[in-house]
């Protein structure tokens, strides 16, 4: 994992380096194992680097290419050897990964970048035609940020130096808070106004007066995968996950990889066994950490992730958590939050201790496998393919399986499925999924797409349904992704087996009645990893935590939200009066929103951090200008229950 940072002027004019000094000691926590730098009249560039295997300890960049053009590389190339002889390096002449990609893009520029597998970012500035382009791999997994003043561009690969030197306030971004209050904030959203993130899949081309985003590289909605057996499907399915797991494996020092008793990471955790077993990967041993809760039946995993230490023969960290744990949140000490996810809980400093005091420099993480495979219940992709298609006589099969599956009548199914095809409208979306009460009316209205999830109908026309439906998935797992901090605390890369490019390809182009069947969600990764992974945890029910106790726990603090005057309030994002109400209607027993109560404190608590580190703007809609002392509004906060 590479740290990276630069600033270049599009009109040539010079870069004054002064505050580069104070970039490095933002970056330093970072990338701790080497600092390097090149400094020209109109170009700036620094890399703070964080080695998680060998061969990256012989990078050395910013790299000069043969043309003049300048790279900075943070990421794991998984198709390096297939691309070493397309670009000309030649076998056996142990290329870096770094060397396959300036090779790469020193013969085809930035078409070159769809050929590039793996999770990177890049950047590259021509000083021939005084031009920045600024790319990311399809899933979006290494973030990249950017913003521009003048013709001059900022650019990092974290959000610290292009917030605290700025030289000026933000404004809030009203889209990237409403993503937050709903399901995840859209990939190219910050909570700043002027700060921008690169989008997954894209690159962003930049000249004096021309700013351009464009994607490189997208899913084939054409592929068709088909067998003439089940038998076939599991054999490349196994392959391909293998082959995801392995490339997330290459470390010189042992890997650390999540272990929560679902499907999902125990299946990584026992691939991963698998192939260290037969000496088919780099990293010399693999932990794991798990965390569960013994006073709540729902979340007691100990049971599921005992039978996977069982198999490995080893037992991994446990991480005992209560209600209170999962609610006290706070910031790096010393470092104001940059975004409201950047508040960790009790559990997930944990963790971050865990990784830190042990050297870890890879977590592996399951997230992804539940939307990719087939893990949510629902028959309605399918059968809108087979209604567009007109193939009515597998369409009345396939009702009737489901509707006996689900025990609801056929035409009850046949009517969801083709409200898919209808505009999609707030009053549409399931309860749950609806804007809290206590986020204010015109706030909704003024980031409907937002509250929306940025979900789209299903077309008629063009790709099929299923694919559709694939894609809205996809980009809701590059929204949370984008979301997630790197903390400076606990540097370390976080890789994700299920996300994939190739296995993604795979099955997206499979038939869906492989991955989900009527009484057997997520039926093609089950058959396939029987003999891997054990029966007990294949066949479980899906996890659902249904807990009374953070609602409990939330609710009993010590924290009064009329006792304060709420700034998301000034801003007119949320009525803290009704969210008062709420937290009264839970104290009596009443289910409530928690997730969504949740992240409305932690937006209020950021929002405090950042305007007493003078990081927003002073003017707030309404009121004038604040006073920016230190006030400690919310002395009481979600912590002070504990």
């Amino acid at each position: 994992m590479n740290a990276l940072f630069g600033k270049c002027s599009l009109d040539g004019k010079l870069i004054d380096p002064s505050d580069l000094e104070h970039v490095c000691s933002v970056l330093r926590p970072y990338g701790p194992d080497r600092e390097e730098r090149l400094c020209t009249e109109n170009f700036i560039g620094l890399v703070a680097s964080l080695h998680t295997a060998e061969e990256s300890q012989r990078e050395h960049q910013p790299r000069v290419l043969p043309s003049g053009a300048v790279v900075g590389w943070d990421g794991r190339l998984d198709n390096g050897k297939e691309l070493t002889n397309e670009v000309g390096l030649g076998p056996g002449n142990h290329s870096t990964d770094l060397d396959i990609v300036a090779a790469a893009f020193e013969r085809w520029g930035r078409s070159g970048f769809g050929k590039l597998i793996g999770d990177w970012a890049i950047s590259v500035w021509n000083p021939k035609d005084l031009s920045l382009t600024l790319a990311k791999d399809f899933m979006g997994t290494r973030p990249l940020y950017y913003s521009i003043k003048r013709n001059q561009v900022t650019w990092c690969s974290v959000l610290d130096p292009l917030v605290l030197f700025a030289g000026a306030g933000f404004d809030v971004e009203e889209e990237y808070i409403a993503g937050w209050l709903s399901v995840f904030p859209a990939s190219t959203l910050t909570p700043y106004v002027g700060i921008h993130s690169v989008s997954p899949g894209s690159f962003v081309h930049l000249k004096a007066g021309k700013h351009v985003t464009q994607a490189y590289w997208s899913f084939d909605p054409e592929r068709r995968i088909h067998y003439p057996n089940d038998s076939d499907y599991e054999e490349h399915f196994r392959s391909l996950f293998a082959k995801a797991v392995r490339r997330r494996l290459r470390s010189h020092s042992p890997v650390l990889a999540e272990l929560s008793g679902g499907i999902d990471s125990s299946s990584v955790v026992c691939m991963a066994d698998d192939i260290l077993l037969r000496g088919d990967a780099d990293a010399p041993r693999l932990d794991t950490t798990s965390c569960y809760d013994p006073s709540e039946p729902n979340w007691d995993e100990r049971p599921f992730f005992a039978l996977v230490e069982q198999k490995r023969g080893r037992v991994g960290q446990h991480i005992e958590v209560d209600d209170q744990s999962l609610l006290d949140f706070e910031g790096e000490a010393g470092r104001p939050a940059l975004t409201p996810n950047s508040l960790s809980n009790r559990t997930q400093r944990r963790v971050q201790e865990q990784i830190r005091s042990r050297g870890y420099r890879v977590l592996l993480s399951g997230t992804g496998g539940d939307e990719v495979t087939g893990g949510v219940p629902t028959p309605t992709p399918e059968l809108a393919d087979l209604l567009v298609t007109g193939d009515f006589r597998q369409l009345s099969r396939q009702l009737r399986s489901w509707a006996l599956f689900k025990r609801r009548p056929w035409f009850h199914l046949l009517g969801e499925t083709m409200g898919a095809f209808l505009s999609i409208s707030l009053n549409r979306l399931p309860a749950h999924r609806r804007p809290a009460e206590w986020i204010q009316p015109a706030f909704i209205a003024r980031n409907h797409v937002a509250f929306l999830g940025y979900e789209t109908r299903l077309k008629v026309l063009g790709p099929r349904p299923s694919f559709q439906e694939n894609m809205n998935a996809l980009n809701t797992l590059r929204r949370q992704l984008a979301c997630s901090p790197v903390s400076p605390g606990a540097v370390h890369e976080k890789r994700y087996p299920y996300l994939d490019r190739e296995l993604l390809e795979f099955l997206y182009a499979i038939p869906r009645e492989q991955l989900l069947r009527p009484g057997c969600r997520r039926s093609l990764l089950r058959r396939a990893l029987r003999n891997i992974v054990p029966a007990a945890i294949l066949d479980r029910r899906r996890k659902a935590f249904v807990s009374r106790g953070p609602t409990l726990a939330l609710t009993s603090s010590l924290w009064d939200s009329r006792s304060v005057g709420w700034i998301a309030e000034e801003l007119g994002m949320i009525d803290a009066k009704k969210f008062s109400d709420v937290v009264e209607h839970a104290r009596r027993g009443a289910e409530v929103p928690l997730v969504t109560m949740v992240r409305t404190l932690l937006l209020e608590d950021w929002l405090q951090g950042v305007l007493e580190h003078r990081i927003l703007a002073p003017v707030l809609p309404g009121r004038g200008t604040r006073d920016f002392a230190p006030t400690s509004a919310r002395q009481n906060n979600l912590s002070s229950a504990s």
